[in-house]
């Protein structure tokens, strides 16, 4: 038995990795256990929104990853062939079909498809890069935090008992070791073997089909017009065909149909309608199209995060791969305050509370919209479709670590509609720091539980606290410690008047807020605090 670190996560895919790495901001060790010698060759998801650079940049990495230009817009077309007739086009946020003015031209316009400016939610606009480029990023930013990374190890058993779990693993070459952790993260995808023996069941839409994918590299950009995404639409080819921006494209069949080399070169000139372009071969695949949720995010010390939570098909709101990456940014830090003493394991609870409904939404959301009406029935319930923006940045949570959450609140508006609702991430604006104009959500959600206020008689409140609590918070004054250009701004995002104040978490939601100063402050932040940082008694 080898006792390795307080966390065992099984997976190093991007969710895996992210988890490691929102751990060791926490200063909590962790080893990784993947069954895959290297990154896998497959680029597979390419788009990571705002909310996920926002997480990455407490990894210290966000500078490694480039980011869209911020009037950038995907565009998606529905065509013949790239060199043949094209149909119409539409936006990445499916807001409606945008058909072009020169419909049956060889391309879309450059200009119908530009929307007025969107307001802006996030300093960052995010970010298109393959996930296998993402993965070496994390990879190399987890080992400089100390990440211990076993490649070509299979968890083969889990099992747990009242102060740990243990895993059996297995090697390239079939040895078995055991390691031992206090807790377990499975982010071992769709098939997760954790899951599986852990017996949770799933529920959802299911398997929607199978399908068949070519990766290639050739030289196309001249034939795209700027458009990133294809729907195919030949009576012998219905295909989709994308780029990673980097050379490399994906034909992905909508069947499941296997064909060799040149069968496949064929249909790629058939997309692309030349036989003249050269085909650099790469590799194929095939997957499964399902959506499907765990019934429970949480199983005593083992959680479950990523496609192992929720297996969710690709879509326009990119709720993959990102959702994963959210999942265990709400874990980590509650993992570091229990594992150092300041909060109960009941905390942990409120994982599968809030992460689960996030899941949920996402996978109804999924088939509300264009691309997967095709796969309801009469008598399936469609629901509202929701703003793209809600869903990104305004997803709001229910659990007992919040105070001001009633049922009857919808489960996502924008931000600015929100204006600072305990539940929801705290919003972006601008504030000026030691000289340097920064958003509030990077001083905000950073390790540390923080009251912000514009009132100095805070001060005295929070260090009263401090001294009588296992759980610390700092203290943040909107005028003295940061500064701002507006202070309407403050007050009308964060929804606070001038004596008012919110209380906000180390992932940066918003746990309780008081529009005044209570007439006994020291007792009331001293129960709040404790009952949503559920801390220990001392």
């Amino acid at each position: 038995m080898q006792i390795q670190q307080p966390i065992i996560i099984v997976g190093g895919n991007v969710v895996g990795l992210s988890a490691a790495l929102s751990l060791a901001v926490h200063k909590v060790p962790s080893i990784i256990i993947e069954k895959h010698i290297e990154i896998s060759k497959h680029p597979r998801a390419i788009g990571f929104t705002s909310r996920t650079m926002e997480i990455f940049r407490t990894f210290g990495c966000v500078n490694k990853i480039p980011q869209v230009p911020r009037d950038f817009e995907l565009k998606r077309a529905r065509v013949e062939s790239l060199s043949g007739q094209w149909y119409e086009s539409t936006t990445w946020d499916d807001t409606g079909m945008k058909e072009d003015s020169e419909k049956k031209s060889r391309g879309p316009s450059t200009d119908d498809d530009v929307e007025s400016p969107r307001m802006e939610y996030s300093q960052f606009p995010g970010a298109a890069i393959p996930q296998d480029q993402l993965e070496s990023i994390l990879e190399e930013a987890a080992l400089q935090h100390g990440v211990e990374i076993r490649r070509g190890f299979t968890a083969v058993h889990v099992e747990q008992d009242a102060t740990g779990v243990t895993v059996t693993v297995t090697d390239a070459h079939g040895e078995t070791s055991q390691l031992r952790g206090r807790y377990l993260i499975a982010a071992d995808g769709n098939r997760s073997d954790v899951r599986e023996q852990l017996n949770i069941p799933r529920h959802g839409r299911g398997h929607l089909q199978t399908m068949r994918s070519v990766l290639f590299r050739a030289d196309l950009e001249e034939l795209c017009k700027g458009v990133k995404q294809f729907t195919i639409e030949q009576p012998d080819l219905k295909a989709f065909l994308t780029t990673y921006s980097d050379g490399r494209w994906v034909l992905m069949f909508y069947d499941d149909v296997d064909r060799d080399e040149q069968t496949l070169i064929a249909e790629i000139h058939k997309a692309v309608g030349r036989n003249d372009i050269a085909i650099d071969f790469i590799t194929t695949g095939r997957w499964e199209l399902a959506a499907l949720i765990a019934d429970k995010f949480q199983d005593g010390r083992i959680f479950l995060a990523g496609d192992a939570a929720h297996t969710l098909p690709p879509n326009r709101g990119g709720y993959g791969a990102n959702t994963g990456i959210h999942d265990v940014d709400n874990l980590a830090w509650k993992l570091a305050s229990v594992l150092s003493g300041q909060s109960t394991p009941e905390l942990l609870e409120t994982y599968d509370t809030e992460r689960r409904p996030v899941a949920q939404l996402r996978h109804d959301q999924i088939f509300v919209r264009s691309d997967y009406k095709i796969h309801l029935n009469e008598k399936s319930v469609t629901g509202e479709k929701l703003d793209n923006d809600a869903m990104e940045f305004g997803e709001l949570y229910k659990s007992r670590g919040f105070f001001g959450v009633s049922d009857d609140l919808p489960p996502a508006k924008k931000p600015d509609e929100w204006a600072g609702q305990p539940g929801t991430h705290v919003p972006h604006f601008w504030v000026k720091k030691d000289e340097e104009v920064v958003s509030i959500q990077y001083l905000l959600g950073s390790r540390h539980w923080t009251l912000v206020s514009e009132e100095i008689g805070w001060r005295k409140v929070v260090a009263w606290v401090n001294e009588r609590s296992p759980v610390q918070m700092k203290c943040m004054q909107i005028g003295a410690d940061v500064g701002i250009s507006d202070i309407e701004v403050f007050r009308q995002t964060m929804g606070l008047p001038s004596k008012g104040a919110s209380l906000i978490r180390p992932d940066g939601y918003i746990a309780w807020r008081t529009t005044d100063m209570p007439s006994e402050p020291f007792k009331i932040l001293h129960d709040v605090l404790s009952q949503v940082a559920f801390a220990k008694s001392i």
